[in-house]
């Protein structure tokens, strides 16, 4: 008996065994070749595709077009499935791949029609700048042809691969026109839902201005002097959790060169994004010739697109922040508004077609807010929403030409930080911006409708070498109080990252690459001081009950460290806080479809108005009086933990409860494929409301720290490698650089990898 089930385990082991090696010796068929040489009737002079160690790819061409292709082919090796997911997830065809589970998805983005859009733009854009995605797509193409073989993803969902067309490259931007901006019609969707069950009044309290203002001229809104409203009497219900909206945001600030020891400009910058595998951003250079001179762009690209987003061409250096002015808004229609209808067929796997109806109006597509007719006017449905003018930056040698390129540039709009060799910084909005003059949050009449929707925004606000030196931005207000009533508020962030971002730029007096880096990863708990506060007193009202809570509050560093199980505490009590106060609403809003997900990251300052003035409409029913409220909170702050974590206080440290997890799509639906699809889980370090900015999917997509003219020492660290294919060296490659917060350089080192693709002859 004995032999023969060890016997049977030996079977086991063998099956499994040959099973693994049938999964590997099927994925290494789809690895790319990085060495070689080929031929392309798409390029005139030969293209070199070199990767150094972190696979970084450097292209060196003879022209912008060439290297265009160049970029294509590389992006098509290695980042093509990801590609495929940007355009149709724009697009609304993601049905197709992956059948009925996604049409909720695919019909929410056929609301935009952005498939017809690119179509229609791609036909505007001047000659020069369609040869070029031209030829970028056929470099997608090609490299994606030399793979030979499907990749796993294909494999998988069964699903053919499309050639990528130059409409597809427009529908990347929009994209991130989806990813950055959506919010902005989100929010001011639940702000109209707010206004009809309760008053404008209501509106205005749960928006008011917070404390945390840090524009770049230091104005300050006026504040709110309205008063609480009265809360409607509540009724017993179940608290619920209210979710928040992730944080599309990021992080930029430079120096003039007067406070620099080279005298050149100094600018960092990191993106806060959705992570998953592969991280979106590939590392690349650009060498090139135009205009007899030879041009270097290093940074990183978005695949799909034939750009660099963020970079240096060593003359000046930049990066963004999402602007989060406002740039839609719902036109509340009347009986004599006119609209029509047209059926958008969504292609599913087996050849079927599901037929999606869309009202249309002349101001927008057509939504029902409470059962009211309203369309959506926003910047994504303009004629100038995307172009290809931001690859005029390559060709800029001081902020002076990066000013004057910034106002045509169509991309969702953000805040362009730049400095130069020469010692200037600047910051402007960059981007497309209606120029109608009188955004709002709430809905607007038709007979307040301006024709200017039509056009964008050329004069814009700008700051250039300031007096102190110093430039910031992290999604808040950047434009004075003045300002702000022409641009409107898109879904600013509270300001509390801005303001500690600007205080620490102000506590030195010279900076370098490695102050920047330390400053990215500025972790220090300020924003949730006066919650540390607030719980640690009302704890230390029965001190032998909450003993080991009150020790670890005593004890919690000051931070979002992954030691910290203090800032868990006072992270999670602050949410259980406005779970309760502002449940009722929740509920009233969810009974609409609506929901205060969009306007929870306002709430601050009428949530301490609430805690100081107590008052009682705003108690919640199943509570006595506002000590048991709060006293409440906690409770149902540890609940929550014990079930999540157990009962153990160490579980609740901060990097564990805040746990670093990037995970490859597929890695959910098939658990046994997650080792070899994911990135290692990291211990968690830092939140939302701080400059190092991190949640357990989301954070900085890529840190860049440039001094232009003196690269040697610049940085760009990214959460993810190169490559999506998992056997592929470069998969991992960089992350673990990251997750130590080295400072991993932004220029090519040794190039271990060459191909070479000439002319057909």
């Amino acid at each position: 008996m004995f032999k023969v089930i060890k016997r049977l385990l030996l079977l086991i082991v063998i099956l499994g065994l040959a099973s693994t090696a049938v999964v590997y010796g099927v994925l290494s068929l789809s690895l790319p070749a990085l060495d070689g040489n080929g031929r392309s009737n798409a390029v005139v002079e030969p293209v070199k595709i070199s990767r150094d160690a972190l696979g970084q790819a450097v292209i060196n061409a003879n022209s912008r077009n060439d290297a265009a292709y160049g970029l294509g082919y590389a992006h098509g090796q290695d980042r093509f499935f990801q590609m495929d997911l940007l355009r149709r997830n724009a697009a609304g065809e993601l049905s197709e791949l992956f059948g009925e589970a996604a049409l909720g998805l695919d019909k929410k983005m056929r609301f935009h029609q952005l498939r017809k859009r690119s179509q229609i733009i791609l036909q505007t854009l001047p000659d020069a700048d369609k040869q070029l995605l031209k030829s970028y797509a056929q470099g997608v193409n090609e490299g994606l042809a030399q793979v030979g073989y499907s990749s796993f993803e294909y494999l998988l969902t069964g699903a053919a691969q499309k050639p990528w067309q130059s409409e597809d490259s427009l529908l990347v931007i929009f994209s991130m026109y989806l990813d950055l901006q959506s919010a902005t019609f989100e929010r001011d969707q639940a702000l109209i839902q707010i206004e009809q069950a309760y008053t404008k009044q209501m509106v205005d309290f749960l928006t008011q201005p917070s404390k945390y203002q840090a524009a770049l001229d230091g104005s300050k809104l006026a504040p709110y002097n309205a008063g609480i409203p009265t809360l409607p009497t509540q009724t017993q219900h179940t608290v619920k959790s209210i979710e928040a909206n992730q944080e599309r945001g990021s992080n930029n600030w430079a120096v003039t060169g007067t406070l620099t020891k080279t005298g050149a400009g100094m600018v960092s910058d990191d993106m806060h994004l959705s992570m998953a595998v592969p991280v979106i951003w590939y590392r690349a250079q650009l060498n090139y010739i135009q205009n007899g001179k030879t041009a270097q762009v290093t940074g990183v690209s978005l695949p799909g697109a034939p750009a660099i987003v963020v970079g240096t061409n060593n003359k000046i250096a930049w990066g963004f922040t999402n602007g989060y002015i406002d740039t839609a808004d719902w036109i509340a229609l009347n009986d004599d508004s006119k609209t029509w209808q047209i059926d958008e067929p969504i292609a599913l796997p087996d050849g079927g077609v599901e037929s999606y109806s869309l009202i249309l109006s002349e101001y927008g597509p057509v939504k029902y807010i409470n059962e009211k007719p309203y369309a959506l006017s926003w910047a994504a449905h303009q004629p100038y929403a995307v172009d290809m003018e931001l690859l005029k930056l390559e060709q800029a040698s001081t902020v002076d030409d990066a000013l004057a390129i910034a106002s045509n540039v169509g991309i969702p709009v953000q805040n362009l930080m730049v400095v130069d060799s020469q010692g200037g910084a600047a910051w402007k909005h960059m981007g497309g911006i209606p120029a109608r003059k009188i955004p709002s949050e709430l809905s607007v009449n038709t007979n307040q409708y301006s024709t200017l929707w039509q056009q964008n925004e050329l004069e814009r606000p700008l700051v250039k070498n300031p007096q102190s030196g110093r430039l910031w931005t992290g999604n808040s207000r950047v434009v004075s109080a003045d300002d702000n009533a022409r641009f409107g508020n898109g879904g600013y962030a509270l300001g509390a990252r801005s303001s500690q971002i600007r205080d620490r730029l102000f506590e030195k007096q010279t900076f370098a690459e490695s102050d920047f880096y330390a400053l990215q990863l500025d972790n220090q708990a300020r924003f949730l001081m006066p919650w540390h506060a607030l719980l640690l007193k009302q704890l230390k009202a029965d001190k032998t009950k909450n003993k080991q809570y009150i020790t670890a509050l005593e004890n919690w560093q000051q931070c979002a460290c992954s030691t910290s199980i203090g800032y868990t505490l006072v992270k999670r009590y602050r949410d259980e806080v406005i779970n309760i106060l502002f449940s009722n609403i929740e509920d009233k809003l969810n009974k609409q479809q609506g929901t205060l997900k969009y306007v929870k990251r306002d709430l601050e300052p009428a949530v301490w108005q609430l805690i100081n003035n107590k008052p009682d409409t705003w108690l919640n029913p199943q509570f006595k009086n506002w000590d048991a409220q709060l006293h409440g909170a906690f409770d149902q702050t540890i609940t929550k933990l014990t079930e999540q974590f157990g009962n153990n206080v160490q579980s609740w440290q901060w990097g564990k409860v805040n746990e670093l997890v990037i995970e490859h799509p597929f890695a959910k639906q098939m658990p046994l494929l997650a080792k070899l699809l994911n990135m290692p889980t990291a211990a968690g370090f830092g939140d939302s409301y701080m400059p190092a900015v991190q949640g357990r999917s989301f954070g900085a997509s890529q840190r860049f720290i440039a001094q232009p003219g003196h690269l040697e020492h610049a940085i760009l660290a990214i959460p993810g490698g190169q490559s999506g294919h998992p056997l592929s060296e470069f998969y991992r490659a960089g992350f673990s650089d990251y997750v130590e917060g080295k400072h991993t350089p932004l220029l090519p080192q040794t190039l271990i990898h060459q191909i070479v693709i000439s002319p057909v002859k």
